[in-house]
């Protein structure tokens, strides 16, 4: 049932909450299908989508109690992740109606991003949505909801400049390491992981003529895969702190749970090193190097958070872009508003049409019973006109009901539509015929 479902957005995100927090409620992939799973027994979330992605963990919900649905996320996110209410609680968000539709489509157009346009939000958004579809947890509202976010996602990328910039997080740590290192030609990288954003932080490097170049991976076919494309040397991941003796730049982005890295590691590295400096850029959520590590004198560590400053200038070309983004998703919020609106609407109509057509089609009898000489084909054309009379007589109605404005003015009309015609004594009657 979708009548007085509201839709919701429970969460955090980089704006509210640092990565301490985020990373303690963050959802690995496998996570997943149990979440939805748990979710779906929920009394108070009729529909949901999990969002978990570096910078933000959110659930989309269809709900007719608000109020009872984020009491239940929240009891669930302390359980679940073995994390006190109070721990993130504070950091919380909840968007309802146009608010949370306004949301998914920022969020899907990349305008509410740490890097504002960066391109990987909206496949992981998709990737989301097709994981709850999979598992039932999507119903009419959601799955129209985020198909409409994708192409509103679309316009955004299509009709403004939101994309010209090269910038992402990977590229916000390159620029970083340029800004550290002045020029990274020249300069050693190990890269440990080899997901999309380890690629990206390849290409950037490349481009910058940062030679040679190691890749750590724990599955090593994969890293070869990534050190063939940039013709650079696959290694272990077993031999990592070897060549932490080596190199300049470390950009670490694997999925490990817990720290890859710790400062017991670096146990005679320095020493080995003479001293150089050692730049580490931790792009993983959960991170991958000890924040501990900071403290060794000459050793470098910055987190995901710290590279909001790395790239301003391009930041803000397309932040402008950004406001003509805005622009679209404002205007697709009322379209959507007024689909949403419809669908209490929708039950009384139809019920209006079949309430009027048994009216017509039981006249029709008595009159055919009366008219024992006309003929088929003036029983057909009498049938057509009594059709087209009703067809005509409810239009205006029916205009008037799906268009009638102010949400609160549309359900008054609603009701007095069903008291009117006696709609709801109508169906009590067929249930009742119906259980006898």
């Amino acid at each position: 049932m979708v009548e007085n479902s509201q839709i919701v957005i429970i969460g955090l995100n980089h704006k509210t909450a640092p990565v301490e927090v985020r990373e303690c409620l963050a959802f690995a992939s496998e996570d997943n299908p149990k979440v939805l799973e748990i979710m779906r027994q929920e009394p108070y979330v009729d529909e949901v989508v999990l969002f978990s992605t570096c910078n933000r963990v959110e659930f989309l919900l269809a709900t007719k109690d608000t109020f009872k649905a984020a009491e239940a996320i929240k009891d669930f996110l302390a359980k679940f992740k073995k994390t006190p209410r109070d721990t993130f609680e504070h950091a919380l968000y909840i968007y309802e109606g146009d608010e949370a539709v306004r949301h998914i489509f920022r969020v899907a157009s990349s305008l509410d991003s740490m890097v504002v346009g960066e391109p990987q939000i909206l496949g992981q958004i998709k990737d989301s949505y097709q994981e709850a579809s999979d598992h039932k947890a999507c119903g009419v509202i959601l799955n129209r909801l985020m198909h409409r976010s994708f192409s509103v996602a679309k316009r955004v990328r299509t009709e403004t400049g939101i994309g010209d910039h090269a910038v992402s997080i990977s590229y916000a740590a390159v620029e970083l390491g340029r800004k550290i290192f002045g020029e990274l030609e020249g300069k050693a990288v190990l890269l440990i992981g080899a997901g999309e954003m380890a690629e990206q932080a390849v290409e950037h490097l490349v481009t910058n003529r940062a030679a040679p170049i190691f890749v750590a991976n724990r599955t090593f076919e994969r890293g070869l895969e990534i050190a063939e494309m940039f013709q650079g040397t696959a290694i272990r991941f077993e031999e990592v702190l070897d060549y932490l003796k080596e190199v300049d730049i470390v950009i670490s982005s694997t999925g490990a749970p817990t720290y890859i890295l710790v400062r017991d590691d670096f146990k005679g590295v320095m020493r080995a090193r003479k001293n150089r400096p050692l730049f580490f850029i931790d792009i993983a959520v959960p991170r991958d190097i000890d924040p501990e590590v900071n403290r060794i004198t000459n050793v470098y560590v910055y987190d995901i958070d710290d590279l909001k400053g790395a790239i301003q200038e391009n930041i803000e070309e397309r932040r402008q872009e950004a406001r003509r983004g805005d622009r679209i998703v404002d205007g697709a919020v009322v379209q959507f508003r007024r689909w949403f609106q419809s669908l209490d609407v929708v039950p009384t109509v139809v019920a209006l049409r079949e309430k009027v057509e048994e009216i017509r089609q039981a006249e029709l009898k008595k009159t055919f019973a009366s008219l024992t000489s006309a003929s088929e084909e003036d029983r057909a054309a009498i049938d057509r006109l009594t059709a087209a009379l009703v067809k005509k007589i409810l239009h205006d109605p029916t205009v008037f009901l799906k268009e009638s404005g102010h949400k609160d003015k549309k359900s008054l009309y609603v009701d007095i539509t069903r008291r009117l015609f006696k709609i709801d004594e109508r169906n009590d009657l067929n249930r009742e015929a119906r259980k006898e």
